[in-house]
């Protein structure tokens, strides 16, 4: 763990060392992966040199995604603390703040303004020939818990079932789940670049237009579907809206579209689950939320209650 005093001093200077001149007051902002500080101009994200390698793959795509998608990297490297190195990535602030999660207090007509912007945006990302350095790096092995094939989904609940010795989870939401891996593709596609992370905390939004698309750690190459499905699921009530615009802009049936989203929903949830459950004692609150969520995916029929 970085002391966070000695994490707060390193932001600042590497944000002094980025800008050339003194950065100005530095907040931080709540992240679940890293400690992150943000001035005026400059964004520094932090993280114990001996963590998870994700932000290794976030700086090396970073000069290469496409113009205007995300926030310009400035820096990145090694910096050494009192107890140890932390790797770092600071970025230019871009202008907005994230819709949120659920995308709270958002009116129905700035939802369908922003889904329309920021599915265009990730068009131009599926659309992005990476050179050869980026597309080494999105290709590279990623265990993200999203849907890779349906032989894995059926793997994946037969060892959620086999840990569910207490029946944590009702047989009809593992009946609902076999259900939904049966009918899944044979495989996903792999065939474009992906954010694979793009629910409302990651894009900023300014005076009803999106400004960035944050955080690539989980980038890859995936489907189209991959995106929409964040794009969709963490819309709050807006879900139907944001399902909408992605059908219309993509010229995908509706139809498909819930079934290709509801096939990811149940991978995550069933390799999240399945995680908790291998490590109880740590894991107690993720497991109600998954369980909640599995129980609104089966049971309350998420993708299909509002379908005509």
């Amino acid at each position: 763990m970085i002391d966070p005093r000695q994490a707060h001093d390193a932001a600042r200077a590497i944000a002094a060392a980025a800008l050339g001149r003194d950065p100005g007051p530095m907040a931080t902002i709540a992240s679940s992966s890293h400690q992150v500080y943000i001035g005026p101009e400059i964004v520094v994200k932090i993280i114990g040199a001996a963590r998870h390698s994700r932000l290794n793959r976030e700086i090396a795509l970073a000069p290469h995604l496409p113009t205007g998608l995300t926030a310009p990297l400035l820096d990145s490297g090694l910096y050494r603390l009192e107890t140890g190195e932390v790797r770092y990535a600071c970025y230019t602030r871009m202008p907005g703040t994230a819709p949120g999660m659920g995308m709270p207090g958002v009116d129905r007509l700035t939802a369908r303004l922003l889904a329309e912007q920021a599915v265009q945006r990730l068009d131009t990302l599926h659309r992005w020939t990476p050179p050869g350095h980026a597309e080494q790096t999105l290709s590279e092995t990623l265990d993200h818990g999203g849907f890779v094939s349906r032989a894995a989904l059926v793997a994946e609940i037969e060892n959620l079932a086999a840990l569910n010795r207490n029946g944590v989870v009702p047989s009809h939401v593992m009946d609902g789940l076999t259900a939904i891996a049966e009918c899944a593709p044979l495989h996903a596609r792999t065939t474009v670049p992906v954010h694979a992370d793009g629910h409302w905390g990651n894009w900023l939004a300014h005076d009803r237009s999106v400004t960035a698309l944050l955080d690539f750690e989980w980038a890859r190459f995936g489907d189209p579907i991959d995106d929409w499905f964040f794009l969709a699921r963490f819309s709050g009530p807006h879900l139907e809206t944001v399902l909408d615009v992605i059908a219309r802009a993509t010229a995908t049936s509706p139809e498909t579209l819930r079934a290709e989203c509801e096939v990811r929903e149940a991978a995550y949830l069933a390799s999240d689950l399945r995680a908790a459950l291998e490590r109880p004692a740590a894991s107690t609150q993720m497991t109600a939320d998954n369980l909640r969520d599995l129980d609104e995916l089966i049971v309350g029929r998420l993708w299909w209650r509002h379908a005509p």
